[in-house]
């Protein structure tokens, strides 16, 4: 007996740990049993006063969690309040939501119903509307009205001339929007009706609409979407409605705003070249960077979001770049021959400006994954490399950045050449960027130094080996003289240094060859 009193005792004591069982400290707590006498009033049967006739909204019934089984609640201390007790406050506070939820709908409705057009007049048909949650309103209202306006109630109160009848709609998503949809049928002017009103009641209106064959409330529910503005979501909304409800054609007007003749990609690129064109040369430079900014950001938008959208071609990107270096190479001829009379800084900010529309195109091209070719192409570049060479790096410094995004991305794994491709670039482009690195980082703030270091330490690194010493051997005579005005690229000399003194590869010759040996073995 004694060993199963323990037991029942672990049991006890187990589920008071769980939080099933709470300590007995009990307190008696007014304020609680004031709030959920007040809950337990909110659901009733609702009959509006100012309507005459058999217009009634009812609720269903209240919830358990709502009204209070005594006069005094008995209430916990929070420092032992159990799962079950946090559950079931919970579920009250849910209810009382609901419950409010519930009480605002039945003020809107009874004032609708108030308000309609039909509420002093004897009716002939008794029309109910039931919501899913049970919630049901009931209107006296005219079948001439109904098989007039609808051709769903024309057909269900054909027969029985004379005879009153009695309809009810049940399982509906939203009790209002369908008893505002039987208001339009009296309305003389739908267009003023809905004045005002949301473009997601509209939306309800036009779905009631089509379900009870209310043409003149679905044509007057699409005027009012083609003339009102739309937000992006209400755009998605408008859009998937009308394809649910097969209304594309009737709502054709509607879509216009959003549809336009199938595009080509030849169409779309002239579109491109336009914009992106007038970016590069535009006057205003805050507008011009403003663009910038804009167009950069649209064409980085997620393209799995949009299948079939059309994007901007490799091929007008490359017929920038190509515009952009002749005018690179137009800019620095003129600054070579310079003379007194013309306006240095003047010259300099075209080239600045130059400069920064290559970057802004190299970006794009990162961007959508092919800039593998535009490395070639920069790399090739050796006229410009020695026009660089021949004017004072104030003029000049904006140009490397060039060098310095392409290294970047070839670091990060962004932009996959050959190694020959990225050797080339380097041969051509790194003692220009030596030079200017002092100027970039002084005169720029968002040329980000650590950024290019680790960018130029990983390009050096993905060459072969003999390749990264005669580079590192160079940088490190340069650093010990210009110190700060040249790259840190001491984590690439460590690695080098590893590779080529500490963990040496050989490869061995006889490792790909596979020895056999058999041997017989007697039973």
């Amino acid at each position: 007996m004694a060993a199963e009193n323990a037991l029942k005792s672990r049991e006890v004591s187990t589920m008071i740990k769980q939080g099933f069982i709470s300590v007995p400290t009990l307190s008696f707590s007014p304020s609680r049993t004031a709030t959920t006498t007040a809950t337990a009033n909110l659901s009733r049967v609702y009959s509006p006063a100012s309507s005459p006739n058999s217009k009634t909204l009812s609720s269903p019934p209240p919830s358990p969690f709502s009204s209070s089984t005594s006069a005094q609640t008995l209430t916990r201390p929070p420092h032992s309040q159990t799962l079950y007790d946090m559950m079931s406050e919970e579920q009250h506070r849910e209810s009382k939501l609901s419950e409010e939820k519930r009480r605002k709908l039945q003020d809107r409705v009874s004032k609708l119903l108030d308000e309609a057009p039909f509420r002093d007049a004897a009716g002939d048909v008794r029309l109910s509307v039931v919501g899913r949650d049970g919630f049901r309103v009931s209107m006296d209202v005219h079948k001439s009205v109904l098989a007039e306006k609808s051709r769903f109630f024309a057909e269900k109160l054909r027969r029985d001339r004379g005879v009153a009848h009695s309809v009810e709609i049940s399982d509906c998503d939203d009790v209002e929007v369908y008893v505002e949809a039987v208001v339009l049928m009296y309305c003389e002017d739908l267009k003023r009706r809905l004045m005002g009103e949301e473009v997601s009641k509209v939306l309800g209106l036009l779905k009631v609409s089509a379900a009870i064959m209310f043409d003149a409330g679905i044509v007057s529910c699409l005027e009012y979407l083609e003339t009102v503005p739309w937000s992006e979501d209400e755009e998605e909304k408008i859009i998937s409605h009308l394809n649910e409800l097969q209304l594309r054609d009737c709502g054709a007007e509607v879509l216009l705003r959003v549809s336009s003749e199938p595009s080509t990609s030849t169409r779309s690129d002239d579109v491109f070249l336009r914009l992106l064109t007038g970016v590069l040369q535009a006057k205003d430079v805050k507008a011009r960077r403003e663009m910038k900014s804009l167009i950069s950001r649209l064409l980085r938008e997620d393209a799995t979001n949009f299948n079939d959208r059309l994007d901007v071609s490799k091929d007008v990107l490359y017929h920038l770049c190509h515009r952009c270096l002749s005018s690179l190479i137009l800019c620095l001829s003129e600054a070579t021959c310079v003379d007194e009379k013309r306006d240095r800084g003047a010259l300099m900010g075209e080239i600045a400006r130059e400069a920064d529309n290559m970057q802004w195109i190299v970006d794009i091209l990162i961007e959508k994954k092919v800039g593998d070719e535009f490395v070639k192409l920069w790399a090739d570049q050796k006229e410009l490399a020695v026009l660089h060479s021949k004017i004072p790096t104030i003029y000049r410094h904006e140009i490397s950045r060039i060098t310095a995004q392409l290294c970047i991305a070839i670091g990060r794994g962004h932009i996959l050449v050959p190694k020959e491709t990225r050797f080339s670039l380097l041969s051509t482009w790194l003692e220009p960027l030596y030079e200017d690195f002092g100027w970039m980082r002084r005169a720029s703030r968002s040329v980000d130094k650590k950024l290019v270091e680790d960018g130029l330490s990983q390009t050096i690194l993905t060459l072969p080996l003999p390749q990264q010493q005669a580079i590192l051997l160079n940088w490190f005579d340069r650093f010990l003289s210009k110190g700060d005005d040249c790259p840190n690229i001491q984590r690439a000399f460590e690695v080098w240094w590893r590779r080529a003194f500490i963990r040496q590869y050989v490869a061995d010759q006889d490792s790909s060859q596979l020895q056999i040996t058999v041997c017989d073995y007697q039973n």
